[in-house]
């Protein structure tokens, strides 16, 4: 199916028109076929035409972690102006996939105070805070998510409560992190979310009706188009290193991305700050103020004539 799909669309793609890259329920292992197939249609071998590759045929390092690490530098940085301490700060994490689980654990290591996680099935909840690794080399190998003290191989269940995805985002914690699907917090259960800070990890988990909610309870919502940036961010680096035919460390990787993603965090508060708007709204004011000065550094003469 995947081979059948780049066959209809090869001549609309390419490295330099538009360029593949993962999403939800595609891996590695999907992208290097896509390569492969639109490869052999091209007869030359062309990395650069989807992202998120093996590193084997040109993927970037880190690539699979740079959502949930793009997350992750984009909540410390906004935490900081609060003055939220990490291990004062609570965490719900909703949806315990790729970015979700990463990002979780990012913020466990950082000190935080995770205190529920969940995946498709349901989560789990304990006030005394959960030991993110442990869960999640528990579901690696079981699929299954359960409250768990891992050392070694010897895994033993603690003491926890299990919630719905409806009920973990109801819970009264300091960060609320939807990193499941779109629209989850809707205009029906906005009113019962009790975060002071949103992350949106997942595309569209807040519908612009629960959104205007969630603003008017004086919520912090931090916006997909930011939070979630790391993974096309860590894409476009792939899309460099198949293009320079230069490959980088994974340190270097982690250390381009968060320098990016802290840097724009820091322009949207500002911007939000200063306009006294949403920072969904700054996220776009951001946006269109780069292309209005793009559109003006290349003269309008054109443009408008045409």
């Amino acid at each position: 199916m995947t081979r059948g799909y780049v066959d209809a669309i090869a001549d609309f793609i390419g490295p330099d028109v538009d360029i593949p890259a993962p999403d939800v329920y595609t891996n590695p292992m999907i992208m290097g076929w896509m390569v492969d197939q639109y490869s052999t249609i091209r007869r030359q071998f062309t990395p650069a035409v989807v992202t998120g590759k093996p590193v084997t045929m040109g993927g970037s390092l880190g690539r699979e972690t740079a959502t949930g690490m793009g997350a992750f530098f984009t909540i410390r940085t906004a935490l900081a102006k609060f003055g939220k301490i990490p291990s004062e700060t609570t965490v719900a994490v909703q949806g315990f996939g790729n970015a979700g689980s990463v990002v979780a654990e990012l913020l466990f290591r950082a000190g935080y105070k995770l205190v529920a996680v969940s995946d498709s099935q349901g989560g789990i909840y304990a006030e005394q805070g959960l030991d993110i690794p442990s869960i999640k080399q528990y579901k690696d190998a079981s699929r299954n998510l359960k409250a768990m003290y891992c050392k070694g191989t010897v895994c033993n269940i603690v003491d926890h409560t299990v919630i719905t995805n409806e009920e973990l985002l109801a819970l009264d914690v300091d960060v609320l992190v939807p990193a499941a699907l779109e629209n989850q917090i809707t205009e029906t259960n906005a009113d019962a979310i009790k975060a002071q800070f949103v992350f949106e990890v997942a595309n569209g988990p807040i519908t612009s009706g629960a959104d205007a909610i969630l603003d008017a309870k004086g919520i912090y919502v931090f916006p997909d188009i930011l939070v979630n940036a790391g993974g096309v961010t860590v894409s476009y680096f792939e899309w460099v290193q198949n293009r320079n035919g230069l490959y980088w460390s994974l340190e270097e990787v982690n250390h381009r991305l968060e320098m990016n993603i802290t840097e724009e965090t820091e322009k949207i508060w500002t911007i939000a700050q200063d306009l006294t708007i949403p920072l969904r709204t700054a996220a776009y004011v951001h946006a269109l103020n780069r292309l209005g000065e793009a559109i003006e550094a290349k003269g309008t003469r054109d443009y408008y004539v045409n």
